[in-house]
């Protein structure tokens, strides 16, 4: 009898064991954000608020809990980006704006740094959760970037989730739409829609073992027009992983494109020798501002460095150090930690 106690004993010590306590999380880093914009805190209620810091702190616990069981960057992000997909609150999946036919049209692209595989989807409109199908253009398909029509039947092939697009019909972005209309009207003094427009989802992770991934997903940009694509889906552009730096953007597509600023970011860390930090902020608050353009980005890089940078009013941003601490932030005075 004895000795049956004592073993009980001993398995219940082995399955305490197995637990890593609160100092053991760490060797990982995760970095989201939900979008760069021209709002300012005084422009949003508390309600508001706190909408946007529970989602997206519920993003970051989804990717966390990848990482901190010992699972890939990739799967990390991939949980990550969902749960903002299924938000209302952000410009991606769900929260998608419309275009001006008044579809939602969203693009989204997802990076592995081990390789260098990528995939990406751009307009489509019944797949639930874009940053899934982006995923399975990468792991499934010889091609990189499938679009609309193609890419939901591919969707479908997969199985992918297709929803009705009356899924994504939220009424504070019908009302955007209204808004952007009514401003093109000639002789219309309408004031400048600010909007409760939080934009592009991104997520970049570094995983116990080493390994970064980044990825990104939206909606594209109120009221747009002749299926425009931004730099969401862009390899180089809206997103770029390597083995010493991963990067998602957010912000003015067109400019993002043109400059190739994930990329860039990373190339100035491996060839130049940059820190993330000065890389990201030479070309956020210089090389992009000077060409016309605004926006923001986040990135991880090898040692686990975690970077936000915009030249934007706010940034939506979430992440965890490789220490384990987690934070949460929206506008530029914020040091925000929760």
């Amino acid at each position: 009898m004895r000795f049956v106690a004592l073993l009980l004993f001993c398995l219940s010590l082995s399955a305490f064991a197995a637990q890593p306590p609160d100092s053991a999380r760490g060797g990982y880093a995760l970095v989201i954000h939900g979008g760069a914009g021209t709002l300012q805190q005084k422009d949003l209620s508390k309600e508001a608020l706190d909408a946007i810091r529970t989602d997206i702190g519920r993003a970051l616990d989804a990717g966390d809990a990848v990482l901190c069981d010992g699972g890939s960057s990739l799967d990390a992000i991939n949980a990550a980006l969902v749960v903002m997909e299924d938000s209302p609150q952000f410009n991606a999946g769900r929260g998608a704006v419309f275009n001006a036919e008044g579809v939602n049209e969203m693009d989204a692209s997802i990076m592995d740094g081990r390789d260098q595989r990528a995939g990406a989807v751009a307009g489509v409109h019944r797949v639930k959760n874009p940053i899934k199908l982006a995923r399975a253009v990468m792991e499934k398909s010889r091609h990189v970037m499938l679009a609309g029509d193609g890419a939901e039947m591919f969707a479908k092939q997969q199985g992918i989730e297709l929803v009705d697009p009356s899924y994504f019909r939220t009424e504070s972005r019908w009302e955007a739409l209204q808004r952007a209309k009514a401003a093109e009207q000639p002789g219309a003094n309408v004031v400048p829609d600010k909007g409760k427009h939080f934009g592009t989802v991104g997520a970049v992770a570094l995983d116990r073992d080493g390994h970064i991934a980044a990825a990104t997903s939206t909606g594209g940009m109120t009221n747009k027009r002749w299926g425009r694509i931004g730099d969401s889906p862009i390899i180089g552009a809206g997103t770029w992983a390597d083995d010493r730096c991963g990067v998602s953007a957010t912000g003015w597509g067109e400019y993002f494109i043109r400059l190739g600023i994930t990329h860039d970011i990373c190339a100035r860390v491996r060839y130049a020798g940059q820190s993330l930090q000065a890389a990201a902020d030479e070309v956020i608050h210089k090389r992009l501002p000077e060409a016309g353009g605004n926006g923001g980005i986040i990135a991880i890089d090898r040692a686990g460095q975690v970077v936000a940078s915009f030249n934007t009013a706010n940034m939506v941003r979430a992440w965890i150090d490789k220490d384990g601490s987690r934070h949460i932030a929206m506008f530029e005075e914020e040091l925000a930690a929760k």
